[in-house]
C-alpha cells in the first residue's frame, strides 16, 4: 500500500505562511506540518491547528535564524551581538569543529523550543530540523536524546534517491545556476541523511521508507508534483513542501523561498493532484495516524 505524509515546513514563519499551509490542508493534499518555536506567527499557527485536527504538527528546530527561544544570555555561543541566532548549518559545523560553539548551548536551545511547543498545547508528532541541521553528526546525538526524554517516535531523516529526483530538475526547468545550487545542497544533505538514517536505527526511531523534497525545494511546481507522486513506493513516504504565501515579512527575512511558495500552495491543491492522488490509490496519511502502527511498518 502506497501511503504519503505531505509535510509542511516552517508553520509559524509569518501569517501568511500559516495561512498558505492551513489552504494546502483544507482544500489540497497537505496533510502535516513542523511548527517553529520562535517564529513570528508562533501563536497564530497554534491557534489555526487547534481549528484542524487532521493536521499533525511536529517541532522544527531552528538555530539559524531569528530570537532564540531561551534568554540569549543562557545560549551565547548561538547568537550574534543583537541576541539573534545567525548560524547557517555549514556554520554551526565549522564553529563545533573548531570548539567555538557550545553543545550544551544547542540542547538547551533545542530543549527550549519544544518545551514551547509543548506548553502551548500541542505534543509533537515528529520532529525535524529547520535547514536540515538535525543531521549534523553531534546535533543528531542531541535530537535524539529530546526525542527520548519527551516520547517523540519520528524523526525525519530526509534520504532522498537522487539518481531519480535530480534529474527531473534538469528535465523540467533546463539548465540554471538554481538548479546546480539546489543539486549541491541535495548531495550534501544525502549524504549525512544516509548515516542519521543508521542513528536512528539503533536508537529505536522510525521514520518513512521514503522521502522526497530535498531536490525540488523551490521547483515543486504542479508539474514536478505530479512526476513526483508517481514515484511513491509502497510502504510510507514523506513529502517535504513548503507552501505559503509571498509577503513583505517574508521577503523581509531574506532566504530563497518567496514567490515559491504559492507556486507550491497552487501545486498542493490543484484539483488534478487531488485526482492523481486518487488514481495512484496512495493513501494520505500524518503523523499522528502511525501511532499505534496503524500504518505499514518503516524503518
Amino acid at each position: 500500500m502506497k501511503q504519503l505524509i505531505v509535510n509542511a515546513d516552517d508553520f509559524g514563519l509569518t501569517e501568511d505562511v500559516n495561512r498558505g499551509i492551513i489552504v494546502a490542508h483544507r482544500d489540497g493534499i497537505l496533510t502535516s506540518a513542523s511548527l517553529l518555536a520562535n517564529g513570528s506567527a508562533f501563536n497564530q499557527a497554534v491557534t489555526s491547528s487547534r481549528k484542524f485536527v487532521q493536521l499533525s504538527v511536529g517541532a522544527h528546530l531552528n538555530l539559524s535564524q531569528g530570537s532564540p527561544v531561551s534568554p540569549a544570555n543562557r545560549i551565547p555561543s548561538l547568537v550574534n551581538e543583537q541576541g539573534k541566532l545567525h548560524l547557517s548549518p555549514l556554520h554551526l559545523w565549522m564553529r563545533i569543529l573548531r570548539k567555538q560553539l557550545s553543545l550544551e548551548d544547542i540542547h538547551t536551545e533545542c530543549r527550549a523550543q519544544i518545551m514551547k511547543v509543548l506548553e502551548a498545547g500541542i505534543a509533537p508528532t515528529h520532529l525535524d530540523g529547520h535547514l536540515h541541521v538535525h543531521l549534523l553528526p553531534q546535533l543528531s546525538a542531541i535530537l535524539i536524546r529530546l526525542a527520548h526524554e519527551f516520547g517523540i517516535r519520528h524523526v525525519r531523516c530526509p534520504t532522498e534517491d537522487l539518481e531519480i529526483t535530480l534529474p527531473l530538475i534538469w528535465r523540467i526547468n533546463g539548465n540554471s545556476l538554481a538548479a546546480l545550487k539546489r543539486s549541491t545542497v541535495a548531495y550534501g544533505v544525502s549524504s549525512f541523511a544516509g548515516r542519521f538514517r543508521e542513528h536512528l536505527r539503533n536508537s529505536g526511531f522510525t521514520c518513512p521508507n521514503a522521502f522526497f523534497g530535498v531536490a525540488h525545494t523551490g521547483f515543486l511546481n504542479a508539474n514536478a508534483l505530479s512526476v513526483l507522486l508517481a514515484l511513491v513506493p509502497n510502504g510510507i513516504t514523506e513529502l517535504m513542501c513548503h507552501p505559503g504565501y509571498n509577503s513583505a515579512e517574508l521577503e523581509s527575512l531574506g532566504g530563497s523561498l518567496t514567490r515559491e511558495r504559492e507556486v507550491e500552495l497552487l501545486a498542493l491543491t490543484a484539483p488534478e493532484i487531488n485526482d492523481l492522488v486518487g488514481n495512484l490509490t496512495i493513501r494520505l496519511v500524518n503523523f499522528s495516524d502511525w501511532e499505534g502502527d496503524k500504518l505499514t511498518a518503516a524503518i
